[in-house]
């Protein structure tokens, strides 16, 4: 029973997603600004930072990818725990967040 009200809950959410990946996106969300912007004050040597709404729009789940030279040397868990730490506070409304790190390759 609590699955199905869980379902209900989320099919606006799903439905919005189908939409959302038929249509060519150009613009990020605000919570997409609001995240990266965290991210990027706090990794400014990043040279990358993407984040994703992957709840359709609605702010529920986020995709993020970080590539930094912070993360030289510290193994996967860690790294994601310096994102969490990071959007500590970005969390709390979340339902769900999928976190992707890399160090940046250096030239040869």
């Amino acid at each position: 029973m609590e699955l199905l009200r869980s379902i209900r809950r989320c099919g606006n959410a799903f439905r919005l997603a189908r939409i959302r990946w038929f249509t060519s996106k150009t613009e990020l969300t605000d919570g997409e600004q609001k995240l990266t912007q965290t991210l990027k004050d706090r990794f400014p040597n990043a040279t990358e930072v993407q984040v994703s709404d992957i709840s359709g729009g609605c702010g529920a789940m986020y995709e993020v990818f970080v590539e930094s030279g912070d993360f030289k040397d510290k193994k996967t868990v860690m790294q994601h725990r310096m994102i969490n730490e990071a959007l500590s506070q970005e969390i709390k409304e979340m339902h769900g967040l999928r976190i992707t790190t890399q160090v940046p390759k250096t030239s040869s």
